[in-house]
């Protein structure tokens, strides 16, 4: 197991590699947040912060403080290295997120909701927090309307909904393409079965919660043997144990 100690200086580093400058430095530090500040694009990481029993939150939805301090911290700067983070429509709901880089110094990126059938309504936070851009990404068979502050890409539908390729083609497209979907549990699902995610970091917490929504909701396995084992890095972020598992060989 890696720790990871990153000082400013390392962070500045991290930084002007997203901006375009080589990469140096085999530190755990740089080693982790590099491969997704030196990506080759498009590049999607998805980002799941867990308890010790594989739960987000409660039965009764309470999410708050399921990651440690360095859990929020890794988030934070995983956010700051991206062009453009991706939740649903249940996360954007339920928590109503700012997803802000607020713990580190460095760009906020692109706000991306999907909300494939146009349910949000105009009245949610981020629309009106003043922060970074907002996209939403709905399906054609919506009727067209108007979001405050927002800019509405409509997308056919494919068979389950809107294909994660045509979501990551269309950001890719407007220069967004190192992406991390954040959440929630049956968002990052479909990307992952459709493989569209490079990176999975799960971040597990030293927390039980007994009962709960899962972090991961992927489709069952008959056998152990058909169970996907990729290769993974773990570190020691500190108040949390990171699992940076390679999904797509890079």
């Amino acid at each position: 197991m890696k720790a990871i100690e990153l000082n400013a200086s390392v962070w500045e580093r991290l930084l002007a590699v997203r901006g375009g400058a080589p990469l140096s430095g085999d530190d755990p530090a740089t080693v982790l947040y590099g491969k997704i500040a030196g990506a080759k694009r498009p590049f999607v990481l998805a980002q799941v912060g867990q308890s010790l029993d594989g739960r987000i939150a409660t039965p009764s939805g309470d999410a708050m403080d399921v990651s440690g301090p360095d859990g929020l911290l890794h988030l934070h700067r995983c956010r700051a290295l991206v062009d453009a983070v991706i939740v649903g429509l249940n996360t954007v709901k339920a928590d109503n997120p700012r997803l802000s880089v607020r713990l580190v110094e460095g760009p906020s990126p692109v706000r991306v909701v999907i909300d494939c059938n146009g349910a949000l309504d105009g009245s949610e936070g981020l629309f009106h927090d003043g922060g970074a851009p907002v996209i939403v990404i709905e399906s054609t068979a919506t009727d067209t309307r108007i979001l405050p502050n927002a800019e509405i890409i409509r997308l056919a539908p494919s068979g389950k909904g809107l294909a994660t390729r045509d979501i990551v083609n269309v950001l890719t497209a407007r220069g967004l393409s190192r992406i991390l979907v954040e959440g929630g549990s049956r968002t990052i699902a479909r990307f992952i079965e459709e493989n569209n995610v490079d990176r999975l970091h799960v971040a597990i917490s030293p927390l039980i919660i007994g009962a709960g929504p899962s972090g991961l909701n992927l489709s069952p396995v008959a056998r152990l043997v058909d169970a996907p084992r990729p290769k993974a890095d773990i570190y020691n972020l500190g108040s949390d144990i990171l699992f940076d598992c390679a999904l797509s060989g890079r």
